[in-house]
């Protein structure tokens, strides 16, 4: 079959944008360079491979699943099913975070990232700011089997540790970074979302808050002097997180930033920063 063939046949099962994307991945090539090469015959065994991912679009399995990729500030990481798909909000969190540390810190920072997942934000983090330490934390032995895979292809430094939050850490760090999962028992999300990945990563008891709980109730024993903390948050949970920070912290400066939808969706705690 011809890539134009292929492109019809995606279309008719899926949206025709994540089919040129199927197509252009699975030929190692740009989307708008499938146009200028619409006659080119493709072998047979990736013909069969593009229908079967074309099929699993089209029976609700997430592009990036899919894929086996995604692209997150720049790099390109491993995702499968054990792992939750990263969001465009989670770059805004490692931006501001990059920023932060930039701006407050002079020396290499040891990181610690909760509930790592795929290893994104901590990986990243790697790579744009001078760090003595970073470790990549999860609860999940299939998620971290995830995260190894993204470290080894990013040849990375940066250590992997099975634990629930700081359950197996006896360390202080100058930045504490965490996506935990942050959705409500009952809330109701996407189907996609609810039907693909995993809901460890997603629920976070009848508040949504357990997870910010533990981790705060933990945090006084790993932070050094000067500390960052930094989390991605529901939009509507801010004043609840703040209230628990106020329970276990004291002489902290605490600010909440939106994303570009204009939802609160980051909340940095400053210790000893200025």
């Amino acid at each position: 079959m011809t890539i134009e063939e292929l492109l019809v046949f995606g279309k008719s099962h899926c949206h025709s944008d994540h089919a040129k994307i199927l197509l252009a991945e699975l030929l190692n090539k740009n989307p708008l360079e499938l146009l200028t090469c619409l006659q080119e015959q493709v072998p047979i065994d990736k013909v069969e491979l593009y229908k079967k991912e074309v099929i699993a679009l089209e029976e609700g399995t997430p592009l990036q699943y899919v894929i086996g990729s995604v692209n997150f500030y720049g790099n390109k990481f491993y995702v499968d099913k054990r792992c939750l798909i990263p969001r465009f909000e989670t770059e805004e969190l490692v931006e501001n975070t990059i920023n932060y540390i930039n701006k407050y810190f002079d020396e290499p920072v040891d990181i610690i990232d909760l509930g790592t997942g795929s290893g994104v934000i901590g990986l990243t983090l790697e790579k744009k700011v001078s760090t003595k330490s970073v470790d990549l934390i999860d609860i999940s032995k299939d998620t971290l089997e995830v995260t190894k895979i993204n470290k080894n292809n990013l040849n990375s430094n940066a250590n992997i540790i099975e634990s629930n939050f700081f359950d197996n850490i006896n360390k202080k760090y100058e930045v504490i970074i965490s996506n935990p999962p942050y959705i409500k028992e009952a809330e109701e999300i996407e189907e996609i979302v609810k039907n693909n990945e995993p809901h460890l990563a997603l629920y976070a008891g009848k508040d949504g808050l357990d997870c910010y709980n533990k981790i705060l109730k933990d945090i006084s024993n790993h932070m050094k002097d000067k500390c960052l903390i930094a989390f991605e948050i529901g939009y509507h949970q801010a004043n609840d997180i703040i209230n628990l920070i106020n329970k276990y912290l004291n002489n902290v400066r605490i600010e909440v930033k939106k994303d570009l939808s204009g939802k609160d969706r980051m909340l940095f705690i400053f210790k000893n920063l200025e």
